[in-house]
C-alpha cells in the first residue's frame, strides 16, 4: 500500500512521548523529585492542527509522568494511557475505547516497545533519531528527530495527503 492510501483514513493519532514528544532525556534536580522535560512548540501546532482537521491526537505511554499529563491538558488532547508497557495490548484496549481501528490510525514512536502499534497501525511512523531496528516495521522516518519538530513532520505529511493541507494555510494567510 502505497503512501496516499495509508493517509486517506487516518483520523487519529497515537504518540509515545520520551523520545517522540520530547528528546528522550528526562531531567531531576533543583531539589526536587518532578521529572523536567521539554517539549517542542512546533510539535504543539500540528497536533493543535490535525485536531483542527477533525482528528483525535492522544498519547500512548510506557512511564506515568505529571509533564506527561500537564502537556496532554495543554494540547487539549483527546486521551493520554500511560504506563502501559506492553504497548501491543494498550493499542487493542485503547481502539476499542476510542471505537476506532488500525487502519483509522498513525502511531508516532522511537524504540523497540513502539514496534507492535507501528506494525499494527495504517502508518507507522518513527521519528529521525529512533531505533535503527524500526525501519523494518515502520512505514516512514522522519527527517525530524523527537522532540524537534518531528510531530509537526508527520502530521503536516497526513494533512497534506488528505488534501487539508491547503486550507491549514489558508487559515494563516498564506
Amino acid at each position: 500500500m502505497n503512501l496516499h492510501a495509508r493517509c486517506e483514513k487516518i483520523c487519529a493519532v497515537i504518540l509515545d512521548v520520551d523520545g517522540v514528544l520530547t528528546d528522550g532525556r528526562i531531567g531531576y534536580g533543583a531539589g526536587s523529585d518532578e521529572e523536567i522535560k521539554f517539549f517542542h512548540v512546533r510539535d504543539g501546532l500540528g497536533i493543535a492542527l490535525a485536531r483542527k482537521c477533525g482528528m483525535k491526537v492522544g498519547i500512548l505511554s510506557g512511564r506515568k509522568s505529571r509533564a506527561n499529563r500537564r502537556r496532554a491538558e495543554e494540547l487539549k488532547l483527546d486521551f493520554i494511557e500511560e504506563g502501559c508497557r506492553n504497548k501491543d495490548e494498550g493499542l487493542t484496549q485503547l481502539l476499542e475505547k476510542l471505537a476506532l481501528t488500525e487502519e483509522e490510525c498513525m502511531y508516532i514512536g522511537d524504540d523497540l516497545i513502539d514496534a507492535a502499534p507501528l506494525k499494527r497501525c495504517a502508518l507507522g511512523v518513527v521519528v529521525g533519531d529512533g531505533a535503527a531496528e524500526l525501519d523494518g516495521v515502520a512505514d516512514y522516518r522522519t527527517k525530524a528527530n523527537g522532540g524537534q519538530g518531528a510531530i509537526r513532520e508527520a502530521i503536516e505529511m497526513v494533512l497534506k495527503e488528505q488534501g487539508k493541507w491547503e486550507t491549514v494555510l489558508r487559515e494563516y494567510g498564506i
